[in-house]
C-alpha cells in the first residue's frame, strides 16, 4: 500500500515541478481567487453577530419566549443609558433628560420598542428615581429582539447627538471620574452587544497586519531569506482569498454562519498553521538541495517525503475542527466549517501552489543562503580561487543538532520521568482553574458597557443591569409571589406582580439581585429561585409545579450557557480524541504509536491549562477564565499538536527502512528538529498575537494556546515522544512488523541508565 502511494506522490511531484505545469497550476489558483472574489461577497461582508447561541428547547430562552409573548412591553433588548455627575444630577440636568425622552418618544429610533415617559412626570418625581446620593440616573431603552447590533449602535449615535444638541456638551466623551461634568455610558446587553462587536471589528484588520508582520519577521530571523519568507504569505494569502468567497457565499446561502471573533481567530489559524505545512515542505526540499544538483528532482524527492505527513496534518486539524458540529453552543457550533474549510483550503495550496512556486524559483527561493551539493560548493570555490570547504553545510548541522537524538535514544527513562514529572505538575493545576462565563468581565475597563456597569453597582444595586424575570402559572389560584422572594437575602428588589397580556392566570415580577447578575455567583442562584418558586406552588395547591415556572433574563441565559458547555465539552473531546486515534491509525497502522502519540498530546493539553492559569492568574491576576475556552484550545492543541507528532513520526518511520531504528529517532529528531522549531515559533507567536487584543477572552485563549504549541514544540515532540520510541523499540510497530533494518536492530528494553 505505502509503495502505489509513493509513486502517486512522486507523479504529483512531477506535476507541480513540471516545467510548464509549474506555470499552470500559478495561473489556476490567480484565476480562481480573481474570479471568485469577483463573483462572490468576502467572508467579512457576511458576519453575523446576533447569531443565538442557545437552542430554543433551553429553559432560558423558552422563558423568554413566553415573556415576549406575555409581557411585550418588557421584552426586547434593554439598553441602559447611565448618567452621572459627582456633584450631583442638577435640575438643569433632569429637564434636559425630560426633553430626551419626549424626543425618542416623537421620534422613535429604528428598532426601538418602548421608553419610560420621563418627559410626563413632575421633576421632583423624576429625582426620586436617582441613585440614593443624588449623583446618577438610569434611563432605559428597550429595542426590538431583531435588532442587528449596527441598528442598535446607529441608533445610540442618534441619541448622542441629540443629547450633545440638548445638554451642550457631549456626555458620552466625558470622562466618568471628572468631578463636574455630566458623563454619559451606555450599558446594558445593547452596551455589551455593541462594545462586543466594536472591539472584534477594530480588532480585524490590527490582528490581520500584526499576524503577518510577525509571520515575516519570524522566517527572516529564522532563514534569513527574503524570498523564502514571502512563499508562505503568499501560500496563505491565496488560501485566505479563496476560502473568504466561499465562505461568504455559503453565509449568503444560508448554510453557515460566523461571527467577528470567528473570523478573527480563524485569521491567526489560518496564517499559524498554514505556514506550519509550507515549512514542512520548503525544510525537505532544502535538505535535499544539500544532496542533489538537479533543482527538479530534489523537489519531487521533498513532495514525496512531506506530502503525505502534510496531508495527514492537515486532515487531522479539519476533522477535528469539523466535531465541533457536535456543539450545542453557537459560538462554538458555528467555528466548526469556516476553520475546517479555511484549513482544507490552506492543506491544498501547501501542496500545490506552494511546490509550484518552488520550483519557478528553485535554490534562488533560499538566496543569499543557497543550498548546494558538496560538489556544487566545491566548484564554486574552485571557479573563484577559494579554499575548499571542510564540511558540508548539511554536515555542520547535522553535527550541531544531534544532541537531542542523542539524549533521547541513550538516556530515554531519565527524559521520560523528567518530562512526564514536569507537564504532570502542570497537569494538576489546571484542576485550580475558576471558568465564567461572563462577558462584561471580558471587556477592557474603559469599554463604556463596563463603565455604565460599574456606575449602577456602585450608585444602584448590580442587579438592576440585568434583572431576572420570574414567571408562573398561578391557575387562577392566589400566590404570595411578591412576598416570597423579597425576602431572600440575595434580592435587593422586587416588582409588583404583573398579569399576562393573553394568559391572566401567568405572573410574572423582576427580580434584582443584590450582586453582579453576570456572575458565578449570581447564576448559580437560578436553580434556588427555581426551587423557591415550585415550593410556593405546591403550598398553594397547583398541579406539576416543576412545570409552571419559567426563568428568563441574561443570568438565566447565562446559567444555561454553561450546561451547554458543560455537555459540549463531555461530547466533544472524546470524539476528537476518536477520530484523530483513527486516522494515525490508518496512516501509521500502528496501534501503539496510535496511544502514546495521542496520550502524550492530551497531556500536553492539560499542562497548557495548567501553565497557562499559572500566568492568567497567579502574574496576571486573572480571576477566571471563559468557559468556552476549554473547548476551543482543546480542539486546536490536540489536531496542532498531532500535526507535529505526524512529522517526527512519518521521518522516523522513513528512515527506519533504512537504518536500524535507534539511528532512525536519531537522524529523524535532527532532520525534523529546525522546521518543527521553527513552524512551533511562529505558530505560537500567531497566537500569542491574540494577547494583545483588547478582549480579555482572546488573550486568555491566545496565551493557552501559544503555551500549548510551545510545550508540543519544545518538550513533547523533540523529548518526550522519540524517547518513548526508543523505549518500546520494534514494539512501536506494534502490529506490524517494521522495517527490517529496525526488526534486525537489538531492540531489547532499554535501561534506565
Amino acid at each position: 500500500m505505502r509503495e502505489p502511494m509513493d509513486k502517486m506522490l512522486e507523479r504529483l511531484g512531477r506535476w507541480f515541478a513540471g516545467s510548464k505545469t509549474k506555470w499552470v497550476t500559478l495561473a489556476a489558483w490567480i484565476v480562481l481567487v480573481a474570479v471568485l472574489t469577483a463573483i462572490w461577497p468576502g467572508v467579512n461582508e457576511k458576519q453575523d453577530n446576533n447569531a443565538a447561541n442557545l437552542e430554543a428547547s433551553m429553559p432560558s430562552i423558552q422563558a423568554q419566549q413566553l415573556a415576549e409573548k406575555e409581557f411585550p412591553s418588557d421584552s426586547g433588548i434593554p439598553a441602559l443609558l447611565v448618567w452621572q455627575r459627582n456633584s450631583g444630577l442638577t435640575e438643569e440636568d433632569f429637564g434636559n433628560l425630560q426633553q430626551l425622552t419626549a424626543y425618542l418618544t416623537d421620534h422613535p429610533l429604528e428598532g426601538q420598542e418602548a421608553v419610560p415617559p420621563f418627559h410626563q412626570m413632575p421633576l421632583p418625581v423624576l429625582q426620586q428615581q436617582s441613585s440614593e446620593d443624588g449623583t446618577a440616573f438610569v434611563l432605559p431603552l428597550f429595542f426590538s429582539k431583531e435588532a442587528e447590533t449596527d441598528t442598535l449602535e446607529a441608533g445610540m449615535e442618534i441619541i448622542k447627538e441629540q443629547s450633545k444638541e440638548i445638554f451642550g456638551e457631549d456626555a458620552f466623551s466625558v470622562s466618568i471620574d471628572d468631578g463636574e461634568g455630566l458623563s454619559a455610558r451606555v450599558s446594558g446587553p445593547a452596551g455589551i452587544s455593541i462594545d462586543a462587536v466594536g472591539l472584534f471589528s477594530s480588532a480585524d484588520v490590527s490582528l490581520l497586519i500584526a499576524t503577518v508582520l510577525l509571520v515575516l519577521v519570524l522566517l527572516l530571523l529564522i532563514y534569513r531569506s527574503p524570498i523564502l519568507a514571502i512563499i508562505p504569505l503568499i501560500g496563505v494569502g491565496f488560501a485566505y482569498g479563496a476560502a473568504s468567497p466561499i465562505l461568504g457565499k455559503m453565509a449568503d446561502l444560508g448554510w453557515i454562519t460566523f461571527d467577528s471573533q470567528g473570523i478573527s481567530i480563524m485569521t491567526v489559524l489560518l496564517f499559524g498553521a498554514g505556514t506550519d505545512y509550507c515549512l514542512f515542505l520548503i525544510s525537505r526540499f532544502r535538505q535535499i538541495l544539500g544532496e542533489e544538483r538537479d533543482k527538479t528532482k530534489a523537489l519531487i524527492r521533498a513532495f514525496k517525503d512531506s506530502a503525505g505527513a502534510i496531508a495527514m496534518s492537515g486532515f487531522t486539524v479539519v476533522i477535528a475542527l469539523l466535531v465541533l458540529l457536535f456543539a450545542k453552543y453557537g459560538a462554538v457550533h458555528r467555528f466548526g466549517v469556516p476553520f475546517s474549510l479555511s484549513i482544507l483550503i490552506m492543506g491544498a495550496a501547501s501542496l500545490t501552489l506552494v511546490p509550484a512556486l518552488l520550483a519557478i524559483l528553485g535554490r534562488a527561493s533560499f538566496y543569499p543562503f543557497v543550498p548546494r551539493t558538496p560538489e556544487m560548493i566545491t566548484e564554486r570555490a574552485q571557479q573563484k580561487g577559494k579554499p575548499l570547504p571542510g564540511a558540508s553545510q548539511a554536515a555542520v548541522r547535522r553535527k550541531q543538532g544531534g544532541w537531542i537524538g542523542r539524549i533521547v535514544t541513550e538516556r530515554p527513562w531519565i527524559v521520560i520521568a523528567v518530562t512526564v514529572i514536569f507537564l504532570g505538575t502542570c497537569a494538576i493545576n489546571s484542576t485550580r482553574i475558576e471558568y465564567t462565563v461572563d462577558l462584561l468581565s471580558t471587556f477592557p475597563e474603559s469599554s463604556p458597557s463596563r463603565e455604565g456597569f460599574a456606575v449602577i453597582g456602585d450608585r444602584f444595586t448590580p442587579g438592576e443591569l440585568a434583572p431576572v424575570k420570574l414567571m408562573v402559572n398561578t391557575e387562577g389560584k392566589d400566590v404570595p409571589l411578591k412576598e416570597t422572594f423579597s425576602d431572600l437575602a440575595y434580592v435587593s428588589q422586587v416588582s409588583d406582580v404583573v398579569q399576562g397580556s393573553s394568559s391572566p392566570d401567568i405572573r410574572a415580577i423582576d427580580i434584582e439581585l443584590n450582586l453582579n447578575p453576570y456572575s458565578n455567583e449570581a447564576m448559580a442562584l437560578i436553580p434556588e429561585l427555581r426551587d423557591t418558586a415550585e415550593k410556593m406552588l405546591q403550598t398553594a395547591g397547583i398541579s406539576a409545579p416543576e412545570e409552571q415556572v419559567w426563568i428568563s433574563g441574561q443570568t438565566a441565559i447565562q446559567y444555561d450557557t454553561e450546561l451547554t458547555n458543560e455537555r459540549d465539552i463531555a461530547v466533544i473531546i472524546p470524539i476528537v480524541i476518536g477520530l484523530i486515534a483513527l486516522l494515525l491509525l490508518l496512516y501509521l497502522r500502528s496501534v501503539v504509536a496510535m496511544l502514546y502519540l495521542v496520550l502524550t498530546v492530551v497531556l500536553s493539553y492539560f499542562s497548557a491549562l495548567g501553565l497557562g492559569w499559572l500566568v492568567l492568574h497567579d502574574i496576571m491576576g486573572t480571576t477566571a477564565i471563559q468557559g468556552l475556552i476549554p473547548l476551543y484550545s482543546f480542539a486546536f492543541l490536540v489536531a496542532l499538536g498531532e500535526d507535529y507528532n505526524i512529522f517526527l513520526i512519518s521521518s522516523i518511520w522513513r528512515k527506519s527502512k533504512t537504518m536500524p531504528l535507534k539511528q532512525a529517532i536519531r537522524d529523524g529528531v535532527t532532520e525534523t528538529g529546525g522546521v518543527i522549531t521553527s513552524a512551533g515559533l511562529i505558530l505560537a507567536g500567531t497566537f500569542a498575537v491574540l494577547a494583545t487584543l483588547p478582549i480579555q477572552a482572546l488573550v486568555q485563549f491566545g496565551i493557552i494556546s501559544a503555551i500549548g504549541i510551545l510545550l508540543d514544540t519544545f518538550i513533547v515532540r523533540p523529548f518526550l515522544v522519540p524517547s518513548i520510541t526508543t523505549v518500546l523499540g520494534r514494539a512501536a510497530f506494534w502490529p506490524g512488523k517494521g522495517s527490517k533494518k529496525a526488526q534486525n536492530e537489538q531492540d531489547k528494553p532499554v535501561s534506565a541508565t
